[in-house]
This record gives C-alpha cells, sequence and structure tokens, in this order.
C-alpha cells in the first residue's frame, strides 16, 4: 500500500480522536459550570467552537478523499 493512500485514513483517525477530545473537554466544561464557574465553561466553549465550525468541511473532505477513484 503506498504511503499515499494511509492519508486519508490517518486524517479519518486524527478526527475521531479530535472529535473525542471535543466531548471530554465539553464534559468537563459541564462539570466546571455545576461548581459555579460559568464564566470558565464559557471561555472552553468558546474555544471549542472552531471545532464545530470546521466540522463539516473536514468530514466533508474526508469523505472526497476515501472515495474510491
Amino acid at each position: 500500500m503506498p504511503n499515499s493512500d494511509l492519508l486519508p485514513s490517518l486524517l479519518y483517525k486524527i478526527n475521531e480522536n479530535q472529535l473525542a477530545l471535543e466531548a471530554a473537554i465539553m464534559e468537563l466544561s459541564n462539570w466546571v459550570e455545576q461548581r459555579g464557574s460559568a464564566d470558565v465553561a464559557e471561555n472552553v466553549r468558546g474555544a471549542l467552537w472552531a471545532i464545530d465550525k470546521n466540522e463539516a468541511f473536514i468530514k466533508m473532505t474526508l469523505a472526497v478523499l476515501m472515495a474510491p477513484e
């Protein structure tokens, strides 16, 4: 298998990891907010916004890269 064939799979796995980290950080943000640190939780959610913003483009690009030619 050529290295170029591995790239889409690698990017897919990296994206999965990114989404898992986003979910874990969101859980921590909710936990922090429940304990009275709403400002910190809101800052964390603001930082996670970039992941949400880019998710559709990443998924579309991965689908194109992984489609058989």
